[in-house]
């Protein structure tokens, strides 16, 4: 690992925390399948650290069929207990129940819009939003309480300003860190 400065929140000591920071945060990946997983893994955070989900993300992967969401909107009590048994993630009953009931939303999302970016997009207007050192917007705002709207759990402005970070809708690497750029 090169002596570079990255973002303060970035455990050095660990190495995909560091991948992750290098490789994947604020880099945009529009790709649907990809944003219901950070969207499930996000909701996932709410309470925990980042780096506590990142470490468990393989694990999340197995348990969830590969984020397949025409599994997951279809799991059934005897999943969600197995998923409940699964010491390798985060096992909250509300939580596994949510990703079940947000991954349905997702698909009504996509079917109405054509894709899950497609419903981003009208919030954004296809701008990458460059800012630091915050953790809620009037961006996460609107699109939280959106989604809260249909039906969608789990998904404060807090989690959707996180969520927003991954996929690189908002770009927020410290103006300290080897990866700060502005518009």
């Amino acid at each position: 690992m090169e002596n570079k400065i990255r973002c303060k929140w970035c455990n050095l000591k660990n190495e995909l925390y560091v991948k992750y920071h290098d490789e994947e945060w604020c880099k945009t990946n529009f790709d649907d399948k990809y944003l219901f997983e950070m969207l499930i893994l996000e909701s996932f955070q709410a309470g925990l650290s980042w780096e506590c989900i990142l470490n468990k993300r393989e694990a999340f992967r197995e348990e969830f069929d590969g984020f397949d969401i025409n599994k997951i909107c279809n799991y059934d009590e005897k999943k969600i207990e197995k998923m409940l048994s699964n010491e390798k993630i985060v096992r909250n009953k509300l939580k596994i129940k949510a990703s079940i009931n947000n991954a349905k939303i997702f698909k009504e999302i996509q079917k109405e819009y054509g894709s899950f970016y497609n419903y981003l997009r009208t919030f954004t207007k296809d701008k990458i939003i460059y800012e630091v050192d915050r953790t809620t917007s009037e961006l996460s705002d609107h699109i939280s309480n959106e989604l809260q709207k249909r039906g969608m759990k789990f998904v404060g402005s807090t989690i959707i300003y996180s969520y927003l970070q991954a996929i690189g809708m908002i770009y927020s690497h410290d103006k300290e860190c080897f990866l700060y750029k502005e518009i």
